[in-house]
């Protein structure tokens, strides 16, 4: 499965050249994080109200093009693995207009007690969604945030 989310690239994200600076992809790849599990019914405050939080423990990217200001941008996020305390994604950050892929991705993120900062196991509710995500199960796939 995969989801796709949308951004336009802002004035701000841009450096003294006009390119995006290098750090704003891994902020895009939390949109693409984010807009994935929106997707499955699982919000960021659903897992924070549970008790939850989902801190990156890992993360890389590929630069293989820029972005510039105003571009709209497509960023494609995909699960790669999950346990019951972690998962990991792939991202392909593309220029929606001709399809150019900017930057490959990859984040891993584990699944901790909101109270007490350490990693624990993700109850069924939400595990379960997850489980089918990387299956492959049927689920839309496309999310609008711009």
């Amino acid at each position: 499965m995969e989801v796709k989310a949308y951004h336009r690239v802002n004035f701000y994200d841009t450096d003294a050249m006009g390119v995006v600076h290098h750090a704003n992809y891994i902020r895009w790849f939390e949109i693409g994080r984010v807009e994935f599990l929106r997707t499955l019914g699982i919000t960021l405050g659903d897992l924070m109200d549970a008790g939850y939080v989902f801190p990156l423990t890992d993360v890389s990217a590929k630069f293989v093009a820029s972005a510039h200001f105003d571009d709209e941008l497509v960023v494609v996020t995909r699960p790669t693995a999950l346990t019951k305390v972690k998962m990991a994604f792939d991202y392909e950050v593309r220029r929606a207009t001709d399809d150019r892929l900017l930057v490959r991705g990859h984040t891993q993120n584990v699944f901790t007690s909101r109270e007490t900062g350490n990693i624990a196991k993700l109850p069924a509710k939400f595990y379960e969604k997850l489980q089918l995500a990387l299956a492959g199960e049927d689920a839309p796939k496309d999310a609008k945030t711009l």
